[in-house]
């Protein structure tokens, strides 16, 4: 059979679906138990490390919540959405729109906040147009303007047969923050319309998804976010879900491509059960398999050279922006035991000790973590600890040792 009648369905791409979506079930059932809240006791978080698949599931669980009754609306959230409390309102209308903008508004839902409904035998929608001119005439402070919309898309959103409610879904939500210095709080904002909608018992549902500093930065902007929110962590998958994750994929296609029981073995150790590096991986063991079986020659997993060249694609860059005495530190962690899960400024400081002729005082450690944090190569949890924010980033230092 050739191979020439086979694409490779492997895709490593940021955000790009697999062929089959492995070991997501429990977290599916989580949002589906969501979705069946009568009053919206808890939103969704939707967390875990870079290439763990949070973008991919987003995607899966919207055509769930629209299937039950649900709009859905949302996009990725950059930095600039909350420079201020009004941009953050603007980008909810602005999304809101999408999904509103051919629902009819009857004159007495925007009544004593003048606005001027059209003409008589004319049609009012809710537009973006009209959505931001009600905003911009709502009295108040921008919490109350945002509110009025909110209340008011419900109000026309539940005369419609079999509307559910409404899910704002947002992706790279750790960006979200709030600027006290500027006396603007838009991450603050959200959280308090929301808390006061839901209140009313409208059924607006967050789902927020990004890097694990996000649920820290929503508590600490908001105590309360603690209880508005049910924490769902995307960790590597499991051995058998990773199993498929590789060979479901070829099995379906009927591809001439057959990888033994050691192949799969090692693709799975060396991925750490990451979608992103399984995806990586077998895209290049794929291509190299057809090449090969074109060839008429036998057929290995050249573990090495694809090492090197996602260590070139992946780690390199993040590698290249740290300092030396940066790269000390790190080179430190990954020496810890516990470096793939958590670790302690005082665990740090203790292997230093035992590596480097010029250890690691605890407030050099604390200092030099907050700098590497905000590089993105770790992150803080709410118990104290730190953790890598990058998958894999111990094994790749301390490849660079060798």
């Amino acid at each position: 059979m050739s191979s020439k009648k086979f694409t490779n369905p492997f895709r490593p791409g940021a955000g790009h679906a697999p062929p089959y979506l492995a070991g997501r079930r429990k977290e599916t059932v989580e949002f589906e138990r969501l979705l069946k809240q009568e009053i919206i006791l808890e939103n969704m978080v939707l967390t875990g490390l870079r290439g763990t698949g949070k973008t991919v599931l987003l995607e899966t669980l919207k055509p769930l919540a629209i299937k039950a009754g649900w709009r859905w609306v949302g996009t990725d959230l950059s930095e600039s959405t909350s420079i201020s409390e009004d941009r953050i309102a603007l980008r909810l209308i602005t999304d809101l729109a999408v999904v509103t903008s051919s629902i009819e508004v009857q004159a007495r839902e925007v009544a004593g906040i003048g606005f001027k409904p059209a003409q008589k035998k004319e049609r009012s929608f809710l537009t973006f147009e009209l959505m931001t001119d009600m905003y911009k005439r709502t009295p108040g402070l921008v919490a109350d303007k945002l509110k009025a919309v909110l209340e008011l898309v419900w109000a026309c959103l539940q005369q419609q047969q079999g509307a559910r409610g409404l899910i704002f879904a947002y992706d790279e939500a750790q960006n979200l923050s709030d600027h006290a210095a500027e006396k603007e709080y838009p991450l603050s904002l959200l959280l308090d319309v929301f808390q006061s909608i839901q209140k009313k018992n409208i059924p607006l549902m967050l789902v927020l998804v990004g890097l694990p500093t996000l649920f820290p930065k929503l508590v600490e902007a908001r105590t309360f976010a603690e209880r508005m929110f049910r924490v769902v962590f995307l960790d590597r998958l499991k051995e058998h879900d990773s199993r498929d994750a590789i060979l479901k994929p070829i099995q379906d296609a009927k591809c001439p491509v057959k990888l033994d029981d050691g192949s799969v073995l090692l693709i799975i150790d060396h991925s750490g059960g990451y979608p992103y590096f399984i995806q990586f991986i077998c895209k290049e063991v794929y291509d190299l398999f057809l090449q090969k079986m074109d060839a008429g020659e036998k057929a290995s997993v050249p573990v090495e050279d694809i090492t090197r060249k996602l260590d070139t694609n992946f780690f390199a860059g993040r590698w290249a922006r740290v300092t030396d005495r940066q790269r000390e530190l790190l080179s430190v962690i990954a020496h810890l035991e516990s470096c793939d899960s958590e670790f302690t400024v005082q665990e740090v400081v203790g292997e230093s000790k035992s590596r480097l002729e010029k250890s690691f005082s605890p407030s050099h450690v604390n200092q030099m973590l907050v700098t590497l944090a905000t590089l993105g190569l770790v992150y803080k949890n709410r118990h104290g600890r730190y953790s890598f924010a990058v998958p894999l980033l111990g094994r790749f230092i301390l490849r660079q040792e060798q």
